[in-house]
């Protein structure tokens, strides 16, 4: 196959996912022009992490959930409810920081459960369940929280979002220790992308030739180092990031290697068929909401480190930032469909349109409407892509 080919079968063999990393291209493309180059400018960069940082966590728990067939409305609420656990234990209670972490989980865990028991073994759809958890865990912050906001936290609790490691290998004018640590990261990638293409030639599936092959990961270590070279020039590699990229990985290898990953698919793909193949559906969706609670424990301790407290109207409308993430990344309306890296880029889609737009002093009722219509283009795209598909057959 030559490398025309080969780019040809990528590109019209799964146009959906194709298309996002072109479309995300696109927009950073479209909005580095539109504020001047402000938009890729070292600190702006940094900011766009630590600002969006806990809606790409609350993605990864999403596109989970979606590919499974269910919906969760109510992780906003769990973001609020697991930070106002921590400020109740850290601030008001004055236990160490890294205890109002462990009981945000333990909450944000509890929280899983609850919802995974009514989901999977009671049989009330997901939407319900978690409609209602948005109303009871949003309510129960307000209980928690006596409709007042907590902080500040102490420092090392804020170091979660807002804290950088830096300046361990010097570096005049950027950082060494960040180029670093991406180019280790860009090796392990480059490792496990080679062992998946052998792996695909070891069990005669279609792979692109070489060259492309090789182009690819070219360009993915120019994007990734050019990406670490700005934040080098900022602030340095951000702790959140760090604790992001664990979560991707991890994720990653839960759901294209695992075999609650493929149940997880299978359930979403076509549950009467899991079914008979044996699949224990209720175990795997309780196992899936539990995640879920588990990843907005996650957030809700990123979002109060951030803000530096606990308010209790944090982590609205969350929720829809995350769908959306994981639409706009790939993820099928029915299930089955999506992937924990299409969700991470439909997330960076959405923040860099917020961030782009706000660096434009575009009025905030505008960029609502802008990022409804995405979401709505989303969802049409992968209808048309269904129904193509139906015709071919």
């Amino acid at each position: 196959m030559t490398a025309v080919a080969g780019l040809k079968e990528i590109f019209t063999k799964n146009l959906r996912t194709s298309g996002i990393y072109i479309a995300f291209v696109a927009i950073v493309g479209l909005f580095t022009v539109l504020t001047d180059g402000m938009l890729l400018s070292p600190g702006n960069l940094t900011n766009i992490i630590l600002q969006y940082s806990y809606i790409l966590i609350l993605a990864i728990g999403m596109v989970i959930v979606i590919i499974g067939g269910h919906i969760d409305l109510s992780v906003g609420s769990v973001v609020a409810l697991t930070g106002a656990t921590s400020a109740i234990v850290v601030i008001k209670h004055g236990q160490p920081w890294w205890v109002g972490i462990l009981a945000a989980l333990a909450v944000g865990l509890l929280v899983g459960v609850w919802q995974g028991f009514w989901v999977a073994y009671v049989g009330i759809p997901a939407f319900i369940v978690t409609l209602a958890g948005m109303l009871l865990f949003r309510g129960m912050t307000l209980q928690v929280l006596d409709n007042i906001s907590l902080s500040p936290f102490p420092s090392e609790y804020q170091k979660v979002a807002n804290g950088f490691l830096n300046g361990f290998l010097g570096g005049n004018g950027f950082d060494v220790f960040t180029l670093v640590i991406a180019g280790i990261a860009l090796v392990g990638f480059a490792v496990s992308q080679f062992r998946t293409r052998q792996g695909r030639i070891r069990y005669k599936q279609t792979v692109e030739a070489m060259p492309l092959f090789i182009t690819k990961l070219v360009l993915v270590a120019a994007v990734v180092m050019a990406f670490a070279y700005q934040l080098s020039k900022s602030r340095g590699l951000p702790i959140v990031l760090i604790i992001l990229g664990v979560l991707i990985i991890a994720y990653t290898i839960i759901t294209t290697k695992t075999v609650f990953g493929r149940h997880v698919y299978a359930i979403g793909g076509n549950l009467s068929a899991a079914q008979l193949s044996g699949v224990k559906v209720k175990q795997v969706n309780f196992w899936i909401f539990v995640n879920m609670g588990f990843l907005s424990a996650i957030a809700g301790v990123v979002y109060s480190s951030r803000s530096n407290g606990a308010q209790p109207s944090a982590g609205n409308m969350f929720e829809l930032d995350a769908i959306a993430a994981a639409f706009i990344g790939g993820a099928s309306t029915t299930g089955g469909v999506g992937r924990v890296t299409g969700a991470m880029i439909g997330a960076l889609i959405m923040a860099v349109m917020t961030n782009g737009m706000s660096i434009m002093g575009i009025d905030q009722s505008v960029q609502q409407m802008v990022k409804g219509l995405v979401l709505l283009l989303a969802v049409a795209f992968d209808i048309f892509n269904k129904r193509r598909a139906g015709a071919a057959r």
